[in-house]
């Protein structure tokens, strides 16, 4: 999954791809490697703002009705990172098919009711707290059994609302009101969350952690660590990694799935 931020203020390439046609140059680019391009009109990072509806919908909708019309959807999937079912179902007419939610389904009431309406994939992503919150000092028990236990009762939410199961993907949100030491447990333990029987994604590009793990380096510093950040979420279980190098993980991923389909 290539993460492709129309947003001003994401923390590592925010204003990178605000203007159309450079967004839509950067998803032809990432639909070379890349089997789905995930457009995101709100930054998520920790001590963000909310947007209003009205400008997700002006950011997300003319890229991603351009990006539809570009690439071979068959191929490579768009995806919309909101939490708004109104931009949801706006993406879903323009092209989109998966909804990629950081609420797991909580901030909109109507989302479950257009996700359902429209049979399309959803990522329910586990987070303590809201973005603009999230990263004031989060506290887990057991990091593991929590985000489990969230992302089971999100799970049943959704199939009661009408979601088919076999189009339900779970996030235990890397990075979303999580401390270091929380990250690399989920990452060493990613094999627990198959219980729930869902396609697991996983997002750790660039994040804080590994520039703390790496002599507090910035995210433009941040590409090696998140290669192998990223090959222990496959060799642990994740499905999908959402990332910003696709090329270069692509070119990892490769290597990985050699060693992990080895008989």
């Amino acid at each position: 999954m290539g993460i492709l931020n129309v947003t001003p203020d994401s923390f590592y390439d925010g204003g990178r791809y605000a203007d159309v046609r450079k967004a839509v140059e950067r998803a032809i680019e990432m639909s070379r490697y890349a089997d789905i391009i995930d457009v995101g009109g709100e930054s998520s990072r920790p001590g963000s703002e909310q947007i209003s509806a009205e400008d997700e919908l002006e950011r997300v909708i003319p890229v991603i009705r351009e990006i539809s019309k570009k690439i071979d959807t068959n191929i490579t999937k768009i995806s919309v990172d909101t939490t708004k079912a109104i931009v949801a179902e706006e993406a879903i007419n323009a092209g989109a098919t998966i909804v990629n939610d950081i609420s797991a389904l909580r901030f909109d009431e109507k989302m479950a009711d257009i996700v359902r309406k429209y049979n399309v994939n959803v990522v329910l992503m586990h987070m303590k707290g809201m973005p603009k919150t999230m990263q004031l000092n989060p506290h887990y028990d057991n990091v593991i059994d929590e985000i489990l236990s969230f992302l089971k009762e999100r799970l049943n939410f959704a199939v009661a609302c009408g979601i088919k199961k076999k189009k339900i993907i779970i996030d235990p949100g890397i990075g979303f009101g999580k401390r270091v030491e929380d990250n690399l447990n989920i990452i060493k333990n990613l094999d627990k969350f198959k219980i729930l029987n869902c396609p697991i994604l996983t997002g750790t590009s660039r994040k804080s952690f590994i520039g703390v793990l790496s002599d507090n380096i910035p995210p433009e510093e941040r590409l090696e660590g998140t290669i192998a950040s990223v090959v222990i979420c496959l060799m642990n279980g994740a499905d999908i990694v959402r990332v910003h190098d696709v090329k270069e993980i692509w070119k990892a991923i490769k290597i990985t799935d050699a060693l992990k389909n080895l008989k």
